[in-house]
């Protein structure tokens, strides 16, 4: 599909260029017309492209021992960094969709959690079920590490009398 919006110009020159005398002298107004707006259109499709790539190359993500950080960049101006703390992980679904992210090993990997934000989603990751595997491992370690089951992790809040211990 791609490749038919960047070979429009040039039918559309070799269309009119056979069946009219519009662009036949290179001195012409129709032709430096058309040169202006062929070169518009093209710097267009290379901001899209340099857009995508951007959105693309400057997402990251970070998996410690303790949290999962993402940061995505959303456009040319818009970052959001999430992070999420690594005991509070309760499931990991990777996803493959599609004949070329099967061939080059790419998918989604969704991390569900008990908090506000539901499902913390890393997008087109390298080897989705690798890192499934390894921030499940992650979660366990974490918690054989702390000495409790998963059910039984605390959170410490302040209140306004004393520190108290809550089951997350």
């Amino acid at each position: 599909m791609f490749l038919i919006e960047v070979l429009i110009p040039i039918i559309i020159y070799y269309v009119l260029k056979s069946y009219t005398d519009w662009l036949a002298d290179n001195s012409s107004i129709p032709y430096i017309i058309f040169v202006f707006l062929g070169g518009i259109y093209y710097l267009y499709i290379m901001l899209f492209l340099y857009q995508a790539w951007i959105d693309y190359y400057l997402d990251l993500w970070i998996i410690t021992n303790e949290r999962i950080i993402s940061i995505e960049q959303q456009g040319l101006f818009k970052r959001t960094t999430s992070e999420l703390r690594i005991h509070r992980v309760q499931d990991v679904t990777s996803e493959v969709h599609g004949f070329l992210p099967t061939i080059f090993k790419y998918g989604d990997v969704h991390v569900q959690t008990a908090s506000e934000q539901e499902r913390f989603n890393l997008l087109q990751v390298p080897h989705p079920d690798e890192v499934a595997r390894k921030i499940m491992a992650l979660q366990e370690k974490y918690v054989e590490e702390i000495g409790l089951p998963p059910s039984e992790v605390f959170e410490i809040k302040k209140s306004s009398e004393k520190d108290e211990a809550k089951p997350v």
